[in-house]
């Protein structure tokens, strides 16, 4: 019986796992980034000019982990069918779906700011983000028998792991009211009281926290990607796991 997700020989599998690699290094790397230039942002010992100045490249940064997260769970569900874990129809759907439905959402609202239909994608952008916050555990414990989560209990955690970073994600948002109005006043040229200052330094070392959640767990899952899928061979057919002394011929 043919699924959505079909696969030829191992060229795609190879294929796949380079882009689920690059998220990751681009999805952490792109974050850096963002956390050295928000420090300029924040400098009331520089001109409005400069410090809009950095947090424009400091928005444009953002911008890069931003779509990696909305691409990594079509990736990672694509990539655990090789290792035989089904999927019925409608998650399927879902799976290759999601992807880029979800990238859409964040490169509108960060090239199209101020557009009518602004409020509308950042609504559907955050009702999806509490889908995966909410759903992804659901799914898991629903899913943990007919899915083969079981015998995959890696898998699991990476996905309750990718729903902690999302509502990391919810929570840096919550917090980030002070930084961006005191923001809107650099980039007008005004001078941001002394007062502003402080409520944007507070308001940035409050997301720090989250951020620095999101690092731990974005290496956390790749760790845990990397240490379970060695030894496994896989294919159009069933996985096939190895040990190094079969793998060697020992």
């Amino acid at each position: 019986m043919e699924t959505l997700i079909q696969f030829q020989g191992g060229g795609v599998h190879q294929i796949v796992v380079i882009i689920h690699v690059l998220l990751f290094v681009y999805w952490l790397g792109g974050d850096l980034g963002v956390f050295y230039s928000s420090k300029f942002v924040v400098r009331s010992d520089i001109s409005p000019e400069a410090r809009a100045i950095a947090a424009k490249i400091m928005l444009d940064l953002d911008q890069v982990p931003r779509m990696c997260m909305s691409l990594m769970l079509t990736v990672g569900g694509i990539l655990t069918e090789f290792i035989g874990i089904p999927h019925p129809l409608y998650q399927q759907v879902g799976i290759v779906l999601l992807g880029p439905v979800w990238l859409f959402c964040v490169t509108y609202l960060h090239f199209w700011h101020g557009s009518k239909a602004y409020p509308l994608v950042a609504k559907f952008d955050m009702f999806i983000r509490y889908a995966v916050v909410i759903g992804i555990p659901i799914s898991v414990w629903m899913h943990w028998e007919t899915n083969k989560l079981a015998e995959y209990p890696w898998v699991a955690g990476k996905l309750i792991m990718f729903a902690f970073l999302v509502f990391c994600g919810i929570m840096v948002r919550g917090k980030i009211g002070p930084f961006f109005s005191t923001l809107m006043k650099c980039k007008a040229g005004e001078m941001p009281t002394e007062a502003e200052n402080e409520a944007q330094r507070k308001s940035l070392s409050k997301v720090r926290v989250w951020v620095f959640m999101i690092w731990a767990g974005v290496f956390l899952s790749a760790f845990s990607g990397i240490m379970n899928r060695s030894g496994i061979i896989y294919s159009a057919e069933e996985p096939v796991r190895t040990t190094y002394s079969t793998m060697h011929g020992g």
